[in-house]
């Protein structure tokens, strides 16, 4: 059985399919292979209507291979399927196309497909042939959108409505973000038109660490906003498992989909999976530090930007501080950092009364920028029920006391 002529795509036709065959240069072969997997997100009967033609009556067709889905009624290409297409009965031929599905192939070698592990002693071709979740979505609609926060992926998508001009920072870490906006914009022009990909390490980490509420969300949020990158706050509940194994694998499904995507990883209060490592006592002991040394290994792996966000710069382990290409110190607000925010957070309809002293709360109050606008929400609300858009000195006053009492301030 001989290989048909495979259509290409013309070079007018502007699909994301098209657009791929013509970039990958895909062979006759290739091009079956991956249309075997598209098909059943196009049609979803389409292999039974070809078995149909074969067996009008009904009846087993092994050669042809193909599955049955856990929700999918239709059947799914096996790689016995395509060999078949390609290759019919013929044993010379079928030894010839079968290279077509080992890791040296473009599309096994890129990860954009892949075959289903089988049960020992079966053929590896009888596994279901698997397309990548996101090529399906770009050849099918045209694009890929942002994954959403599940057990697959324990991430979320971050976004902010504010800007730089809310930020108030000291000199020195406004400084450090600008070099973190410069990795980001140079980091194409270094690494590969500079060829310095061979000399550096691949990606760059930073640590932000300081008291909470000092800004370290916000900035990595405004990061992503002002470089254009999608920023990803993982939630570590979902990260850590008590089983052994399963923290590893859960960051590595992470780090996997975000490979070469350009997205920023912000990592909150991530000195709770990438703390120091202790002495090995027991097995326990033993299984945590091996996940410390894995997520240094991913995460040195990992091409992109990636932020760690702690209270304590203490609480990591050493060798991720060795490891940061930066570290950045956010630093509780000074009174006349403090007197910024106030005067930034209150909105345009209320107003504040002649007895309004916003230095003097400044000054004398250790208030965080989320301190700040948790007090800002208080007398705003309790403005808004009693009709009265007028703000004293003594509202606000109540509203910082309010909330340094619930730290025990």
């Amino acid at each position: 059985m001989t290989v048909p002529e495979m259509p290409v795509p013309p070079v007018t036709e502007d699909s994301s399919f098209a657009k791929f065959v013509r970039h990958s240069q895909t062979a006759p072969e290739e091009l079956l292979l991956l249309l075997s997997a598209i098909a059943p997100f196009v049609v979803a009967g389409f292999f039974d209507s070809l078995i149909q033609q074969f067996l009008p009556q009904g009846g087993e067709f092994p050669e042809f291979g193909g599955v049955k889905g856990a929700n999918h009624r239709g059947t799914l290409a096996t790689g016995e399927t395509v060999l078949f297409l390609i290759a019919g009965t013929d044993p010379s031929s079928r030894l010839r196309t079968l290279p077509l599905f080992g890791e040296e192939s473009y599309f096994f070698r890129h990860k954009i497909l892949s075959m289903e592990t089988v049960r020992p002693g079966e053929p590896s071709l009888s596994g279901r042939l698997i397309l990548d979740p996101e090529y399906s979505e770009v050849f099918t609609t045209g694009r890929i959108g942002l994954p959403r926060l599940s057990m697959h992926f324990p991430a979320e998508h971050i976004t902010t409505q504010m800007e730089w001009e809310d930020l108030v920072l000291p000199d020195g870490v406004w400084k450090q973000i600008r070099e973190l906006e410069s990795w980001i914009k140079h980091h194409d022009t270094l690494m590969q038109d500079w060829g310095m990909k061979r000399k550096l390490k691949p990606g760059y980490r930073v640590l932000f660490y300081g008291p909470p509420g000092t800004g370290k969300t916000l900035t990595a949020t405004l990061l992503g906003k002002y470089t254009g990158r999608e920023v990803f706050r993982i939630d570590l509940s979902m990260v850590i498992s008590k089983y052994i194994g399963e923290t590893e694998k859960n960051l590595a499904s992470l780090f996997d989909k975000a490979e070469h995507k350009n997205w920023i990883l912000f990592f909150d209060e991530a000195d709770a999976i990438f703390g120091k490592r202790t002495g090995v006592r027991d097995a326990h002991d033993k299984y945590a530090n091996q996940e410390v040394s894995y997520l240094l290994q991913r995460i040195e792996m990992h091409s992109g930007l990636t932020i760690l966000a702690s209270n304590f710069k203490n609480n990591m382990d050493d060798a991720f501080i060795r490891r940061f290409s930066s570290i950045i110190y956010f630093p509780p607000p000074k009174p006349e950092e403090r007197l910024k925010l106030l005067l930034k957070a209150f909105p345009q309809e209320v107003k504040l009364q002649k007895d309004v002293d916003l230095p003097a709360i400044a000054a004398a109050h250790e208030l965080t920028g989320s301190h700040i606008m948790n007090v800002v929400q208080y007398v705003c609300l309790n403005a808004l029920e009693r009709g009265d858009l007028a703000l004293s000195h003594q509202d606000i006053l109540t509203g910082v006391k309010r909330e340094l009492e619930k730290e025990g301030k």
